[in-house]
This record gives structure tokens, C-alpha cells and sequence, in this order.
């Protein structure tokens, strides 16, 4: 059984960078200790020595809040998407999904200031030609 698992930015040090991985599982919890076996200590960076999620960790089945669907427990089958998003308040996590957001609206600054620039050299080169004319 095959599942999708997409790992944020902050975790990717246990999958060798891999933004994405395979694993299976009949529940989250079997999904996680595989994925574990293959990428020691991911495991232990989502799920409590209580053994529950930790708080400031988000996990999604094919877009549905796992909190909603029996935590661990949540049912998984072949072809599944599982999502994993560190929440954006407290903690490293935190700070890194602070840090993630700031250059993706740095990104996004950049390439409205580059429209806006072009814009204007666009603006200006029809005045010129009017001109010429």
C-alpha cells in the first residue's frame, strides 16, 4: 500500500531533502513508524513520548485535519496523500514556518516590483513613440 507523504521544509534533513516519500500503513501511526525505518527520527519530531501528535504539528489526510479522523489512529488506504505542516506559532517550528513565509512574501515583493517595473518602462516607451510621432 503506497501512500504519499509530503514533508515540509524543517523535516527534510530526515529524508535526505526529499520534499516527498512513500510509505504504508493501515493507520497513521504504522504510516509514521514506517516512514521512521526508513528516515530515523522523523518520528519522534511529530508524535509526543505519550505517544499523540505534538501540538505544533498539523498532519492531513487527502486535505482532512487527522484531529477530525481519530489522530494516530486515522484509517489510511493505497493512494492516499498525507500532508505534514508545522504550525506557524511557537516553537522551532514555528520560526521556521515564520522564516518560510517571510521568503516566499520576499519572492512575491520581488516579482511585484519587477511587474511594476516593466509597467513603467512600457508606460514610457508608448509615451516616446506618441511623441516620435
Amino acid at each position: 500500500m503506497a501512500i504519499e507523504v509530503r514533508i515540509p521544509t524543517i523535516l527534510r534533513s530526515y529524508t535526505g531533502g526529499a520534499k516527498v516519500v512513500e510509505g504504508t500503513g493501515d493507520t497513521l501511526s504504522d504510516l509514521l513508524a514506517d516512514l521512521d525505518s526508513r528516515h530515523a527520527g522523523l518520528k519522534a519530531r511529530l508524535v509526543t513520548d505519550a505517544g499523540a501528535l505534538h501540538r505544533f504539528v498539523n498532519v492531513y489526510v487527502n486535505d482532512e485535519d487527522v484531529r477530525f479522523l481519530g489522530a494516530l489512529d486515522a484509517k489510511l488506504n493505497d493512494g492516499d496523500s498525507v500532508t505534514i505542516l508545522p504550525a506557524v506559532a511557537g516553537g522551532a517550528f514555528g520560526f521556521a514556518a515564520a522564516a518560510a513565509i517571510a521568503q516566499h512574501s520576499a519572492a512575491a515583493a520581488a516579482v511585484a516590483q519587477h511587474s511594476a517595473a516593466a509597467a513603467i518602462a512600457q508606460h514610457s516607451a508608448v509615451r516616446e513613440a506618441r511623441v516620435a510621432r
